[in-house]
């Protein structure tokens, strides 16, 4: 039976290679750390997600994607200073063993600062975790831990729950940086407005 866990339990579990689910600044998502790619690979038969759809990757500073060697780049700058911590993911090219990692067929990955103390604090101790939406695959993300605890009741990769209220519901806007320029793969809460104007 899946259980609510505090930070300190969420904390050891994704430590060591367990899949949680987390509280974000948009929606519930469940998370793996990168460090531990069976547990990434888990986030995909939990959701019963394509193999081929890429899981983004949540962090706590641009010192992390740096530390990745993802080289960052001019526009990806302006963004990430203009939205983040928040509701902007933003995806750039990788190399081949960072995106196989979260299941990118194009060399790119998308990175996020959430804007959320409670999860910034695990990402801290936890390093860069692999997230996405809590639900299963095609069906609507959860906004509270009762909803999780019922979506995955089934599943026994899931081993716990950082409860931390009710998330905001909208879902990240998703820009990706090209050689070319730029272009909005999903409207979420910013604005293609808003993107428009940092990155004119």
């Amino acid at each position: 039976m899946i259980e609510i866990v505090p930070r300190d339990e969420a904390v050891r579990l994704l430590k060591s290679g367990r899949v949680v689910a987390v509280p974000t600044d948009t929606v519930y998502g469940v998370a793996a750390a990168l460090t531990h790619p069976k547990a990434v690979a888990e986030l995909f038969a939990l959701k019963d997600r394509p193999s081929d759809a890429a899981l983004p990757v949540l962090v706590d500073s641009l010192s992390d994607i740096e530390g990745m060697g993802v080289a960052w780049p001019t526009l990806a700058d302006r963004l990430s200073s203009a939205f983040w911590p928040g509701a902007l993911t933003i995806v750039v090219a990788v190399d081949q063993a960072l995106a196989e990692l979260v299941g990118s067929t194009e060399k790119t990955v998308g990175f996020r600062v959430p804007n959320h103390e409670v999860l910034r604090d695990v990402l801290v101790e936890c390093g860069p975790l692999a997230v996405t939406s809590a639900n299963v695959h095609g069906e609507p993300p959860c906004n509270n831990a009762d909803e999780v605890m019922s979506a995955f009741a089934d599943q026994a990769v899931l081993e716990g729950v950082l409860d931390g209220d009710i998330c905001a519901g909208a879902v990240s806007t998703v820009v990706e940086i090209l050689d070319s320029g730029w272009r909005i793969l999903r409207q979420g809460s910013i604005s293609a407005d808003e993107i428009e104007r940092v990155l004119a």
